[in-house]
């Protein structure tokens, strides 16, 4: 095959790179041994990766080349250099969890994610890291230590999908899988610059269920909007093993007709009514809203009807921690992350009568929000209140105890299970700031829409090498 400067590979798209592969103007051979390049220059510095099969890909990437060669590609991502989360099952490979309580007993099942993606012919990569059962919203973890921001490695990454995020930063491979419970999506996707979508619940199977259940929606993690569609489009695909995958995403896709910006009803809630958002962030995520405006969206400066449902939050992600180290001896107690152990701990003690009245909240939220919805097509609020703080840090400050206390414009929209992305809208101080987008449950296409458009007017910048501090 005729080949291309290999110094540009590994920043390409999946787009670009799939328009080669039909072209015959590259291989995906070429593509993923560019992303193993760029792992090789990277991973040891931010620690994305926790596990790397670098033989296993290429064979992979050697068979979706005689695919593309014939013209016979399995998808729009086939041969496409992709990477999944260590909390998600791969065949043959271990499955740690980011922690020291699991051991690499090789797994025996793909999840349906990873079903999915090898169906359409991506190459997975490797894992990447996570903390401990995903429990904090920052990647460490005593089993594989911190993963780093890659525009200043004295920073954070965010978490849970730390390592995805990273990665996709970086093109250590585009297309990445991640998951979010509380914002495990959103949080280092604004930390680090990139676009990522916890999309409508139930569009995407997840098997085995998450310890978090109805809260975790699995989604991508890509460094574009459109990259994003194309894994959507895969990922989607029914599994019969997930029993709360109720919501079909192509159906809703086969019937959405595209809204113009021009009349789009856009609320734009830059606190929610009671975060406290650092002035430079707000200011970021405002001017690129009023341009939004001038270009046609009917913007309404207006905060959705309802408090910070924290309590709420904490009552159910406590109680799931408690179901995780239920299954554990004290021993392997001892070996899990201290604070982890403490939200397992507390979420044991609560009362199953809270608990039921913390799922009558939720209902209460989602209802509302099913509501505020009939007049408004989307929400937009910064991601983050502000941008990535120091790396092995659970919290930004003392004051703090917990890691939603840092994050509240994201845990709620997993308490009403609607599509919430976060995309970059610039930076500040040299850090990406991203600006979230939410939107009715199953109007996910409205929210990555509104999301390119976010892209034109705060064009993307990104990094072949990390910043090291």
């Amino acid at each position: 095959m005729n080949k291309v400067i290999k110094t540009n590979i590994a920043d390409m798209s999946a787009v670009e790179l799939t328009e080669l592969f039909k072209r015959k103007a590259l291989s995906p051979v070429e593509a993923v041994q560019a992303s193993f390049d760029r792992i090789s220059q990277c991973n040891s510095i931010v620690n994305a990766y926790c596990y790397l099969a670098e033989e296993e890909a290429l064979k992979v990437a050697r068979e979706s080349e005689i695919r593309w060669y014939k013209g016979k590609p399995l998808s729009l991502i086939d041969g496409v250099p992709s990477s999944i989360k260590d909390l998600t099952s791969v065949s043959g490979w271990p499955n740690r969890n980011g922690s020291l309580t699991t051991n690499d007993t090789p797994m025996t099942y793909d999840a349906p994610f990873t079903k999915n993606m090898l169906s359409a012919g991506a190459v997975i990569l490797g894992k990447t890291t996570t903390p401990e059962f995903g429990w904090k919203g920052v990647t460490d973890s005593k089993l594989t230590g911190i993963t780093r921001n890659p525009w200043d490695t004295s920073k954070t990454s965010g978490g849970s999908s730390g390592g995805a995020a990273v990665a996709a930063a970086l093109n250590m491979g585009v297309l990445h899988q991640s998951s979010d419970a509380g914002g495990s999506i959103r949080i280092p996707a604004s930390f680090c610059g990139v676009f990522g979508i916890k999309p409508t619940f139930g569009f995407i199977p997840q098997w085995p269920a998450s310890a978090m259940t109805t809260l975790s929606h699995l989604g991508p993690m890509t460094r574009t909007v459109q990259d994003s569609i194309l894994m959507m489009d895969v990922i989607t695909q029914p599994d019969s093993r997930d029993w709360y995958s109720t919501r079909i995403y192509k159906d809703h896709k086969d019937k959405y007709s595209p809204k113009p910006l021009k009349g789009l009803r856009v609320a734009y809630s830059p606190t929610l009514g009671y975060v406290d958002v650092d002035p430079k962030v707000y200011s970021l995520v405002d001017s690129t809203v009023k341009k939004l405006e001038e270009m046609g969206a009917v913007v309404q400066l207006i905060d959705p009807p309802f408090q910070d449902p924290i309590d709420t939050f904490s009552t159910l992600w406590f109680s799931g921690a408690a179901k995780v180290i239920s299954n554990f001896s004290a021993q392997q107690c001892e070996l899990l992350d201290p604070g982890f152990l403490a939200i397992g701990n507390e979420g044991s003690k609560i009362p199953i009568v809270e608990y039921m009245k913390a799922t009558d909240r939720r209902a209460e939220l989602g209802a509302i929000m099913q509501n505020f919805h009939t007049d408004y097509d989307i929400l937009i609020t910064p991601t983050m209140p502000r941008t990535a703080f120091d790396a092995g840090k659970n919290t930004e400050n003392n004051q703090q105890k917990h890691w939603m206390e840092w994050t509240p414009f994201s845990y709620p929209f997993n308490l009403t299970q609607q599509p919430a992305l976060s995309v970059p809208c610039g930076q500040v101080d040299g850090l990406p700031v991203g600006l979230q987008i939410i939107a009715d449950r199953g109007n996910d296409l409205l929210a990555m829409e509104v999301a390119k458009y976010i892209e034109l007017i705060s064009p993307s910048q990104f990094l072949s090498l990390p910043v090291e501090r």
